[in-house]
């Protein structure tokens, strides 16, 4: 693990010992490491080393086969509200209200989360993540780019202790992995912790505090 210098906070997500295997089939094996609040983790490494798989299992769309992950101290269990509250991810599909438009959808999930005046933080998201055309659009009628900045801006309308991120550059030009560094970048300022899988190396050496390789699991 490779890490930079910002002062850690309390341990919010911890990986102890991890190991998935689908048959005989082992994706990862006695994965460990720590993700403080303040500080952003990138698992890097090649297509394949079992990184989304992780990602996963982290928010509880997987499970482990062995060791443990915690978030906050429990046991990862996605039908817990704690445990929603305190995890914001996007990892493959994000589901979407599919009757409301793009603004109406994150005015929805901001008010949700008790955040202040949803409908002005729903505008000045869909501006930072280039939908402000879309505003009116259900997302059905948005492109595969635009879905994923409509992810993107989902877990930017709301609180999490920990947010997770698998491969958030893509479908963004230059100006929107600009705009996505520096909003991780903020996001950890704040003391959230993030989880981040990326394969852009100028991504990962902007935000990551630390490093974790993939290619060194099996």
């Amino acid at each position: 693990m490779l890490s930079h210098s910002r002062p850690e906070g309390r341990t919010i997500l911890s990986v102890d010992g991890a190991e998935r295997r689908f048959g005989d089939l082992v994706v990862f094996s006695d994965v460990s490491f720590d993700v403080a609040a303040g500080r952003c983790c990138a698992l890097v490494g090649a297509n394949g080393a079992g990184k989304t798989t992780l990602l996963n299992c982290v928010i509880g769309a997987d499970r482990l086969d062995d060791g443990t992950v915690t978030v906050c101290g429990e046991s990862v269990d996605e039908a817990s509200p704690h445990f929603r509250r305190a995890v914001a991810a996007v990892v493959g599909d994000v589901a979407t209200f599919p009757h409301l438009t793009t603004h109406e959808h994150l005015q929805l999930v901001a008010s949700g989360h008790g955040m202040p005046d949803p409908y002005g933080l729903a505008t000045r998201t869909l501006d930072d993540v280039g939908l402000t055309s879309a505003r009116d659009q259900l997302p059905v009628t948005l492109s595969s780019g635009q879905r994923h900045r409509l992810a993107l801006a989902s877990v930017l309308v709301r609180p999490s202790e920990l947010l997770v991120l698998d491969e958030p550059e893509q479908h963004l030009d230059a100006d929107g992995r600009e705009w996505l560094a520096a909003t991780v970048q903020r996001i950890a300022s704040e003391g959230t912790a993030i989880l981040i899988v990326s394969h852009d190396a100028a991504l990962v050496t902007a935000v990551a505090d630390d490093t974790v390789d993939g290619d060194s699991w099996r």
